[in-house]
């Protein structure tokens, strides 16, 4: 379906599970050259595996973020489309919230998403490359929801983001956009809904059909749904955007 796509090198973090995961294999099914990378993989050399390739990296460490991107550019070449999948989130409402979980949720969420973007942004200018950043930010990026002060926080703050590197990387067609996710079933949400359940001294039960009464589609999206969104925006077809925030929830959120 995304022909110009074969062959193209793809960075996608958070690539070892969740939505990182599921845009991940819907790259590979299109013959993109992808490489996950994710705490979760054992240190060490960039691997290849019968999947693609992976490596370790910590989104939070600038120095392992222009290792890894110098890495994957010796060895595949330059990295035409990023997707920064790699995410995390705290349960606490905003008067309870610790400083140590305000840190995280911004490092990880807001300065993991800068400092991926910087250097793959500058790999493309090296090269004199046009390219696809896609920052993965949430539909939190656009409202508040109790519970969530800290990571909404940082949502926001990748959105921001966003427009800005949009603004200045467009003379060089280096495009810039957000996919901003609704409800998706991933372990990350089945955590939130236990630990929301527990801060709202409800059931998790009741949080899954807390969930679905609020999407107008009437269910709760799959990190597949995300993985459209990030191949169109990777793709010729979204050529002439830049900047946007592009809303995948079902219509819960519509603006």
């Amino acid at each position: 379906m995304f022909a110009e796509l074969r062959g193209r090198v793809i960075l996608v973090t958070g690539g070892a599970n969740g939505i990182g995961d599921g845009v991940a294999a819907a790259f590979a099914e299109e013959g993109a050259v992808v490489v996950r990378a994710d705490t979760a993989y054992p240190s060490g050399a960039l691997q290849r595996t019968a999947e693609g390739a992976r490596v370790a990296l910590d989104v939070t460490d600038e120095a392992a973020v222009e290792r890894v991107v110098a890495e994957v550019e010796g060895e595949l070449g330059p990295i035409e489309v990023l997707v920064h999948a790699a995410g995390t989130s705290t349960m606490a409402f905003g008067v309870d919230t610790t400083e140590a979980e305000w840190d995280l949720n911004l490092d990880v969420n807001a300065k993991g998403s800068f400092l991926v973007a910087k250097h793959v942004a500058r790999g493309l200018r090296r090269a004199e490359r046009p390219g696809s950043i896609v920052l993965i930010a949430s539909q939190a990026a656009k409202n508040g929801y109790r519970g969530m002060s800290a990571y909404v926080a940082s949502k926001h703050a990748v959105l921001g983001l966003t427009k800005t590197l949009a603004t200045e990387l467009a003379r060089e067609q280096i495009r810039v956009n957000a996919i901003c996710p609704g409800i998706i079933e991933t372990r990350m949400k089945q955590r939130e809904r236990r630990e929301g359940a527990e801060l709202r001294g409800l059931t998790v039960a009741d949080i899954e059909a807390e969930d679905r009464s609020q999407v107008p589609l009437g269910r709760t999206g799959t990190p597949q749904d995300v993985a459209g969104a990030a191949l169109f925006l990777a793709s010729d077809l979204s050529s002439y955007m830049t900047g946007q925030g592009i809303n995948v929830t079902g219509g819960m959120t519509m603006h």
